[in-house]
């Protein structure tokens, strides 16, 4: 149940309320989208909560990276060893990956530009959308919440920030891939022979072309979980003064030529 439900009668809505999460758009930066894109092939989309296409671009980066051997051939580059990367690299895979990255970053920054151009025009219009949503497994709300603690429990483990903020479907596709990736690289084993001083153990047991995917889902969860927990304050900010302005605010007030509304 929501206190209000959109109708569709308005052109355009800045945010949706759901059990699910709260979705909004807002100005992005398009080239800071496509660098995630670049960074990690769907991620660009996570962030403008394009969940559909951005799922297909990460499954189809950890698949074509793992098949095509990528994150190996890029460990022995880093080493200096050139020969060894493209004896190991299998071009059947890799030549499949390069359209499918380019086309991640393209559309992401595209998408951007013209999120940006419908926000504007959504801010304009100010069309009511919930605020509230009920339901049988879960309840959702607009409220402020202290980006901080959403950078803090990503840090712990992708994802928590996100559920932290009630971005749920960004929270689940995070932490089922933190699950897989700790586990084929082995990061858990190591990370225990390490408490042990067993460091040439831990080497060992490491898979480094699993491992290579962590700074990129580190790294995403941390900037998605915090500039959410921003953006949703703002969204919160503006839902309010409007509510105060409408219910509570003498329709004799004025405001002033250059006077400012703090």
């Amino acid at each position: 149940m929501e206190n209000y439900t959109n109708d569709n009668t308005a052109r355009r809505y800045r945010a949706h309320v759901s059990i699910l999460g709260t979705t909004q758009i807002h100005l992005r930066n398009p080239y800071i989208i496509a660098w995630w894109s670049a960074a990690f092939p769907g991620f660009g989309h996570l962030l403008m909560s394009k969940y559909l296409r951005g799922f297909v671009l990460f499954i189809w980066e950890v698949v074509v990276n793992i098949q095509s051997k990528l994150n190996v051939a890029m460990i022995y580059s880093f080493q200096g060893e050139i020969e060894r990367a493209k004896e190991v690299l299998d071009t059947r895979w890799l030549l499949l990956y390069v359209p499918v990255y380019i086309f991640g970053i393209w559309d992401s920054y595209r998408t951007t530009v013209d999120l940006n151009k419908i926000y504007v025009l959504a801010e304009r219009e100010e069309h009511q959308f919930n605020t509230f949503s009920i339901g049988a497994l879960e309840i959702n709300y607009l409220d402020k919440r202290n980006p901080v603690m959403a950078v803090f429990w990503s840090l712990l483990v992708p994802g928590l920030g996100q559920l932290y903020i009630h971005r749920i479907v960004t929270a689940f596709f995070v932490n089922i891939w933190t699950v897989v990736f700790f586990y084929y690289s082995r990061g858990m084993e190591a990370i225990s022979l390490l408490f042990l001083g067993e460091i040439q153990k831990a080497t060992d047991v490491i898979s480094p072309e699993w491992l290579l995917f962590f700074p990129s889902i580190y790294g995403f969860s941390l900037y998605d979980s915090y500039v959410n927990t921003i953006e949703n304050n703002k969204l919160y900010e503006k839902v309010q003064r409007k509510y105060f302005m409408e219910n509570y605010q003498s329709a004799s007030f004025r405001i002033r030529k250059g006077q400012k509304i703090e």
